[in-house]
This record gives C-alpha cells, sequence and structure tokens, in this order.
C-alpha cells in the first residue's frame, strides 16, 4: 500500500510532499517528492503524524478501565483510536486490595492479548492530602508484600506507577517497582523538594500530570514541581486540554525541560467522547458539565473527556512556534516521548516500524488512522 500526502510529520523530519510504503503492518519505505510507483491512498493536501500514545488514561467511549471488563475496555480502545491513540496504556485508580488484585489480573490478560500496551496503576500509594478523584478510604502506605502481589497478578504488563515519594516505605517501594521492571512516577502528592528528591534518586522517572494534584510551588518550599522540572532524567506529564493547565503553562514547561521530556496525555474518563451526565471513575460518581469531569458535589476535576487529537492540536496551537515545528514538537511529545517513557517499540513513522498513523485535515482534525496496516472503521 503507497500512501501519498502534502506532508508527512516521521518524528524526525518534515516531507512535504511526501509518501510512504506499508506490507502488512510495517512501514517498509518513505521519503519526498515524488515515488515511483501510483499510490493507492492519494490523501492530497493533509498532514500525517505517527499514531498517537496514550500513557495515562482510564477510559473512554462509555467504557472505564477499573470496570476490568472486556467490553468496557474495547469501548475505551475503540473511542481513542478512532482519534488517533494506536498505543494505550490502561490506567487505574486506587483501589482496596483485592479488587485491585482483581483489576490488575483481568487487565494483564487484555494487554497479553494486545488489546492495551500495558498498565499504569494510578494509586492506591498516594497522599490522602492531594489525592484528588480517588476514593480516600483506598488510599494507604505501600506495603512491600502488596506490592509483590500486585506486581505477580500483573505478568510483567504493569508499565508504571504513581506514588506519593512522603508516604512512610516509599522509597523502597520505589526501588522496588523499577526492579519489577516499572517506571516509578511521582504525582498524587505532597512532598516537600527534598523527598521529591529521595523518590528521583529511588528511580523515579516520570512525574504524574504535573502541577495537578501536586503541593504548589513555593518561593521557599518549592516541593514537587521544581523537583521534577529541574532533573533531565524525568518525564513529565501534561494534560493540555485547555482545562487542566494554563496554555502558557504548557509552553514554559516545554522551555524549561526541552522538547524531549514533555509527555502529552489524556487523563481521560469514561466520559471522553460522550455527551454530559453522570459517570463513574473507581468508587467515585462524576458528573460532566460541558466537558469538565468532576467528582460529583465537589469541584474537584475528575479526569478529563479528552482525546489525544484535541491536546495534540492544542500543543501545535499553543506552542508559538512556526506550523512545521510545532508539529515536530507535538509529534514527539504525543508520540515519541511517552513511547520511549514506557518503552514500546513506536517510535515514529520509520522504515521496519508498526504502520500507525494519524491523518490529519488543515484544522489539525482527524480523517483517518491507520493501525497497523490496516484503517480504522468509524473515524469521521
Amino acid at each position: 500500500m503507497l500512501i501519498t500526502a502534502e506532508r508527512i510529520v516521521t518524528g524526525t523530519e518534515v516531507l512535504a510532499p511526501g509518501w510512504l510504503e506499508v506490507t502488512g503492518s510495517v512501514v517498509t519505505a518513505l521519503g519526498s517528492g515524488t515515488p515511483a510507483g501510483v499510490p493507492e491512498h492519494a490523501l492530497g493536501a493533509v498532514t500525517v503524524v505517527p499514531g498517537f500514545v496514550d500513557m495515562h488514561t482510564h477510559g473512554g467511549g462509555s467504557g472505564a478501565f477499573p470496570e476490568a471488563s472486556a467490553e468496557s475496555s474495547l469501548a475505551s480502545r475503540d473511542l481513542h483510536r478512532r482519534h488517533g491513540t494506536t498505543s494505550m496504556i490502561a490506567s487505574l485508580v486506587s483501589a482496596h486490595p483485592d479488587e485491585l488484585l482483581r483489576q490488575v489480573a483481568v487487565l494483564a490478560e487484555q494487554v497479553q492479548d494486545g488489546l492495551l500496551a500495558g498498565i499504569h496503576l494510578e494509586g492506591p500509594w498516594l497522599s490522602s492530602q492531594r489525592c484528588g478523584a480517588h476514593e480516600p478510604s483506598a488510599l494507604r502506605d505501600p506495603d512491600r508484600a502488596e506490592i509483590d502481589r500486585v506486581f505477580a497478578a500483573g505478568k510483567g504488563t504493569i508499565r508504571m506507577v504513581t506514588i506519593a515519594p512522603e508516604l512512610h516505605r516509599a522509597v523502597p517501594a520505589i526501588r522496588r517497582m523499577v526492579d519489577a521492571g516499572a517506571v516509578a512516577a511521582i504525582g498524587h502528592t505532597n512532598a516537600t523538594y527534598a523527598e521529591t528528591r529521595a523518590g528521583i534518586e529511588a528511580g523515579a522517572r516520570a512525574a504524574t500530570h504535573l502541577f495537578n494534584a501536586m503541593r504548589p510551588l513555593h518561593h521557599r518550599e518549592p516541593g514537587p514541581i521544581t523537583a521534577l522540572i529541574e532533573d533531565p532524567r524525568v518525564t513529565v506529564e501534561l494534560i493540555n486540554d485547555g482545562v487542566h493547565l494554563h496554555p502558557a503553562l504548557y509552553r514554559n514547561v516545554t522551555n524549561w525541560v526541552g522538547p524531549d521530556r514533555v509527555a502529552l496525555i489524556t487523563d481521560a474518563m469514561a466520559a471522553a467522547g460522550m455527551s454530559d451526565g453522570a459517570y463513574t471513575l473507581g468508587a467515585l460518581d462524576v458528573d460532566v458539565t460541558d466537558g469538565v469531569a468532576r467528582v460529583a458535589g465537589t469541584n474537584t476535576i475528575a479526569g478529563s473527556t479528552a482525546t489525544m487529537d484535541l491536546v495534540f492540536r492544542n500543543a501545535v496551537l499553543g506552542s508559538g512556534l512556526e506550523r512545521d515545528a510545532a508539529l515536530q514538537l507535538a509529534v514527539q511529545q504525543a508520540c515519541l516521548n511517552p513511547a520511549r517513557a514506557m518503552g514500546l517499540d513506536v517510535a515514529g513513522l520509520t522504515v521496519g516500524g508498526p504502520a500507525d498513523l494519524v491523518v490529519l485535515d488543515d484544522d489539525l482534525r482527524v480523517d483517518a488512522v491507520l493501525h497497523r496496516g490496516t484503517w480504522v472503521d468509524g473515524v469521521r
């Protein structure tokens, strides 16, 4: 299958015009200018980018990963895939021990079956002072025996765990998680600067939705935000949905940490792609009004209703860069950086790499999605 387009952003360069050849599920050739053969898909005045990688999402399309059912996971996967996410980490929220084990065991099978790219445990080892949309009664200090049980249930599919480094036994827990092959992420934390530094030195290499559910910056106690921004080993998640984060912070964080350390995420919940109304996130009731999800009866934001094409578009339009440079930056942040952080072998559009791509119109809205060489139904 030969595809041509006005612009192809591979992750390392912009081909304008560009072409790529797909054989089976793999990209077998690509280049700029006019290809030798006749294209099966002459896409015209569009931009082609690599498939998005969402390393933090709880659901969408009415499905929720904490429900841990095939039906729910498929609904979430399908909704986000239609919006360009071709690799997805399924995020859980804090749950009591038996329920957490059940969820992990079910999702581990879905990862092994290729439905999902991995599991993210957002909790239960979080700060009660910064719990956000997590059930307070399910929060607890990390325990080595429980961590071992959870990782055993995950069978190698747990790719990331969010933890508050100030909790009792958190530092050895971070070391244990890293030794087990997961990325330890600092989030939902009231940690001091020093406590955050201790977590990073123990092996934490990601920041869960920087700024959100964290002790804020203070000029005498810089807290976790400064510690996470200044360490070059840490990938920082940003929910650039227009609700969680002011656009100026997106631009400034990118300038502070550089283009290779920001990972755009959705933090989406079941209402993504759906209408306003009543939903759940784990054990909590959630109301969605004007597209903003909040814990019922409170002003606490409960994840998002965003999809990756939205946060990608916001990044391009809000970067302050000219179009091609903005596209290259957004591709890095929505595709390459999260893939690298999660250890996924989907590093942009390259010869020998997976044929995962998104076709965007002039307004950066999704026209088509190719996943492993097959066009996705239901787009537009």
